[in-house]
Formats: C-alpha cells, structure tokens, sequence
C-alpha cells in the first residue's frame, strides 16, 4: 500500500454484551475512494460513526495521516461526515447551510459566502444559492449536504448511504458525480453502503463486513472475482457456490453455460426463467441439493434454444472459472 492514510488498528465496540465491531484492521489509501459494504447490523455504520468520533471506541486506535485520533472530537479529527438523512437547516438558504461550519469557526461572512458559492458551482448549484432546502429536489439537497462536508476541506469525507434516499435513476446519476467530484478533489472518501453495486461501480477499495468484522478487503475487481469466503461470494452476488470436487468455489453466473443432458456436466432442473432485457437469468435446482444455481446468457443465446420451467438440463463451465473458497 503507497500511504496508509487511515488506520484502523483492532478497532472493537460493543454495547452491553454485544460486540458490534470486533478487532477490525484496515487500511486505506490516501485520496482513494473506499466502500464499506454488508448487510443491515454487520457493523459498517457503527465503524463509520466510530472514525468521525460520533461513537467511542471500546478498544483499539485510529490513525490519520499518522496522528491517532481515537480520543480526539469529531471537530479535531480532519474528518467531515455526510448524514444519510442530509440534516440541513431548513430555515436556513443554500448558501448558509453550506457555509455553516465555516460560521461557527468563527470565519467572516464575505469569505465564507465566497467558499461556499465555490463548492456550489462544483456541485452543480451555483444558481440555488438564495433557495432553501424545501425547494429543491432530493438530489439537490444531497449534493447540498455534500458541499457542506466538503467545504471544511477534510482530509477525509465520511458518507453513511448517501445514496439509498433517492428514486434509482437518480441513484445512477449522483454515483457517477460523486466518483468526479472524489477524483477532481483527491480527497479520501469512506462510503457505507448496503448496496453491491454502488460499491462496485465507486469503490477503488471494497470492504465486505459482516458480524462486525472484515471478510474480504480488496479492489473492486477482486472482490467480484475472486471472492474469499462463501458469504462473500453470495453477498456480492452475481455468484454460485456448489460442491465440486470435494470442495466449496464459486463460479460467476455469467460464466456457467447449460447444455441438454447427453453432455458432461451437473444434472439440473430449471425452475424459473427471468427476462432482463439483455439478459435472461435461468435458475435451476440440483439434484438432491436445496440451493438455486443462476445461470445468466446473452438474450440472443437464450433465444436460439428456449428453455421451459420443468425442463432437465446439464451446468456447465470451464475448470478456470470456479474459484476454490476458504473453509
């Protein structure tokens, strides 16, 4: 790793008797854009809030460009956090939700107009600095909210689904702006998210928790690929885990093919057929196994042999796409 900007050393917090982090490690490079990924309750939110300082740490430290500000206030950290619910002032325009922090620390109102109209324009704002939080749309107060964290100039932005409040075209489109504006300021980004995609298509560093501890750490392209563990490889979907050869791998839903019975390959039977457009997903059950296997063609390739519900098939795919999971 180039610079370890962010730390997290054994990092645990627990609540009563239960512990809802438990000694996370990472590290994340600076001016890298870094997901935290898992299911509702796996801890991501709580870590999250423990390096903005909004939560104490039970044990363990955190570390920013080499200073520990585990016992620091979340003013003194050099972090900024952007709430899932945007927590603007509503009585307050645009302009002066944005500048806000900068009020508080006690810098004059020309200059803080000025550094606020700023982050306005990079945001796409520049004409909604006199309106308030009521008259714009979700996406415009989520991009107000983003410059408010940013206008502080963090040296690391701390995002809590900053996503999972808009309709999904909307989604989509902020995604796209937020990896921009992350490049075009070079600042270190840590974003929770429940969603898979969203972190693939953001993330330049993926971390997959669960039960409050880390199950896979790594690059988009990897997690995807080349999953460490089955609940990695199921949580991240886009993957089936079967018994081959006495051990447990994955194989991605687009690299499996189905052949008719005369051929090699493992029996099925198929019980559901899904059009997605460019795509079908055809989902089978094996012989004498519980679990699903998805199988995902080219509409053109499904068309040219239609399958029927009901129907036996063979599962096929190359020895070099199955990849082995740990135990």
């Amino acid at each position: 790793m180039k610079n370890r900007h962010l730390e997290l050393i054994d990092v645990c917090k627990s609540f009563a008797d239960a512990r809802a982090v438990d000694g996370v490690n990472l590290a994340v490079e600076e001016g890298a854009y870094a997901c935290i990924l898992g299911p509702s309750g796996c801890g991501k939110s709580t870590l999250l809030r423990m390096i903005a300082g909004h939560e104490s740490v039970t044990s363990g430290d955190i570390v920013l460009a080499g200073s520990n500000i585990t016992s620091l206030s979340p003013s003194r950290r050099g972090t900024a956090m952007m709430f899932q619910d945007y927590a603007l002032f509503p009585h307050l325009s645009v302009r002066d939700n944005v500048g806000f922090a900068l009020r508080m620390r006690g810098q004059k109102e020309a200059e803080r107009h000025r550094k606020a109209d700023e982050m306005l324009e990079r945001v796409q704002l520049g004409d909604y600095a006199n309106r308030f939080p009521a008259q714009l749309s979700g996406g415009q107060q989520q991009r107000v909210a983003l410059a408010r964290a940013m206008i502080t100039e963090p040296q690391v932005l701390l995002l809590d689904e900053p996503l999972s409040a808009l309709d999904p075209f909307l989604r989509v489109q902020i995604r796209s702006e937020l990896r921009q504006l992350q490049r075009d300021l070079g600042t270190t980004f840590v974003h929770v998210t429940h969603s898979q995609d969203e972190a693939l298509a953001l993330a330049d560093q993926v971390v997959v928790m669960n039960g409050g501890e880390i199950q896979q750490s790594s690059t988009a392209f990897d997690v995807f690929n080349k999953p460490r563990s089955e609940f990695v490889a199921r949580f991240i979907g886009g993957h089936n885990v079967i018994t081959h050869d006495d051990k447990r791998v994955s194989i991605r839903a687009d690299r499996m093919g189905i052949s008719w019975p005369s051929r090699d390959g493992l029996m099925a039977t198929v019980v559901d057929i899904e059009f997605q457009g460019a795509t079908v997903l055809v989902k089978s059950q094996l012989n004498g196994d519980s679990d699903a296997v998805v199988v995902r063609l080219g509409d053109t390739q499904f068309f040219e042999h239609p399958l029927k519900v009901g129907e036996p098939v063979c599962l096929t795919w190359r020895e070099e796409d199955a990849h082995a999971l740990a135990a």
